[in-house]
């Protein structure tokens, strides 16, 4: 074996990065406080959005973004939080202009047109490829306005290469039977995959990781240091000395990083879900275009998804506008059974660029793979191989310098 190399935070991209040091020949250690799939991966939509090249921050953002903010709208900001978040939202705004909104949708593809064949390797003699399913990424309208208004996002994709077909209302129809005729437009994109029970994938992967070698541990951690090259990690309870480390802790990943200097303007947008006992509805996420969320067909219900809640990581969940969903949920649905099962918020990691952190750090022995935001499912498994062509000095086939540690 390798160097040890110990692996900060069980979240997809933890656990992703874990299994492909492992194969990669490294004695690896996965060290989460709680377990795997315990923050933003547990709940998430479950897509995989292969191809996804439109940045948060676009062109007209701030208007956007003020229609969002409206009473029932799919954005919060706490006022309480505003003064700490407005740096962010400045460096978030400027992302808005052409030039940048052009060059951070070619990066992002650059990363996610990958993302089917990379969760592939992935599953590759592992028993999770059952919850990996191949039925495509839907967004739907209900009007020609809200459609038309969609029209420089899609002209996006078709410059970047990402495949997708326009669908008349009959073609909606005939992919989902039991919605109700409400949709007008439509767009699919055939070649996205869905994950219909996150929890069990990262619960499944871990298992295989342990049963080849890897080791998990439960454990806090409160600082890591480098000293003379040799990185030290501090939790509640022990000192640990690995040869290497890779920072994978998601929205509390610059926590982390304080003791070796070096931070990120890393954000949180809390994301929350509700779940109700709703089985074969529909048969693969579809987004509401108008009502901003998204329906999932998860194995244990149908998973409701929505919000951007700008707020501190530690503030108490407010699941108010979840809950609103429901009757715009039963006008979509009108034969589903609306009873809530559960509620849930999760803290995605934001860059303002809506490009993740995937690099060596200064301390030439720490690795940074955080700031997925949205995106974290989908990019989870290459964000692996890219960090084990870090940790091996290997050329990557993707140019990394847009996502390095210190281009902010």
């Amino acid at each position: 074996m390798d160097a040890k190399i110990y692996v900060l935070g069980a979240g997809i991209v933890g656990i992703c990065c874990a299994i492909t040091l492992q194969r990669d020949g490294h004695k690896v250690v996965l060290l989460d406080k709680t377990g795997p799939a315990a923050g933003a991966s547990f709940g998430n939509a479950g897509a995989i959005v292969n191809g996804s090249c439109v940045p948060t921050s676009t062109p007209g953002i701030i208007g956007n973004a003020l229609k969002m903010l409206k009473p029932g709208g799919p954005l919060s900001i706490s006022p309480t939080y505003l003064p700490k978040l407005l740096p962010w939202l400045i460096r978030f705004t400027l992302q808005s202009s052409e030039k940048n909104y052009q060059r951070n949708a070619l990066h992002l593809v650059a990363l996610t047109k990958h993302a089917t064949n990379s969760w592939q390797k992935l599953l590759k003699n592992t028993d999770s490829a059952d919850m990996f399913k191949a039925v495509g990424w839907l967004r739907l309208f209900e009007t020609s306005q809200a459609f038309n208004a969609n029209a420089s996002s899609r002209q996006l994709m078709t410059d970047l290469g990402t495949p997708y077909q326009t669908l008349s209302f009959d073609e909606i129809y005939d992919l989902e039977p039991n919605l109700a005729r409400i949709f007008q437009h439509g767009f699919y994109q055939p070649d996205c995959h869905f994950i219909s029970n996150p929890q069990r994938m990262l619960q499944s992967l871990t298992e295989h990781f342990v049963a080849n070698g890897g080791q998990f541990k439960v454990a806090e951690v409160t600082d890591i240091k480098v000293k003379e090259l040799q990185p030290m990690i501090e939790t509640t309870t022990e000192l640990i000395y690995p040869d290497k480390v890779v920072v994978t802790a998601g929205a509390w990943s610059t926590k982390l990083t304080k003791g070796i200097n070096y931070s990120a303007p890393l954000e949180t947008e809390r994301g929350y879900h509700m779940m109700l006992p709703v089985t074969n509805a529909i048969s693969r996420p579809i987004v509401s275009a108008e009502q901003a969320f998204v329906l999932s067909p998860m194995e244990t219900g149908l998973r409701v998804t929505s919000q951007v809640e700008l707020a501190a990581v530690d503030a108490p969940a407010n699941y108010a506008k979840i809950r609103a969903l429901l009757p715009k949920v039963k006008r979509m649905l009108p034969e589903a059974e609306m009873t809530e099962q559960s509620c849930w918020m999760g803290c995605r990691p934001s860059l303002p660029d809506s490009l993740p952190i995937i690099s060596q750090g200064e301390d030439k022995n720490i690795f940074f793979a955080f700031g997925h935001q949205h995106l974290g499912m989908t990019l989870g498994p290459i964000t692996g191989e890219l960090i084990a062509d870090l940790v091996a000095g290997r050329t990557s086939a993707i140019d990394l310098s847009p996502y390095r540690a210190d281009r902010f």
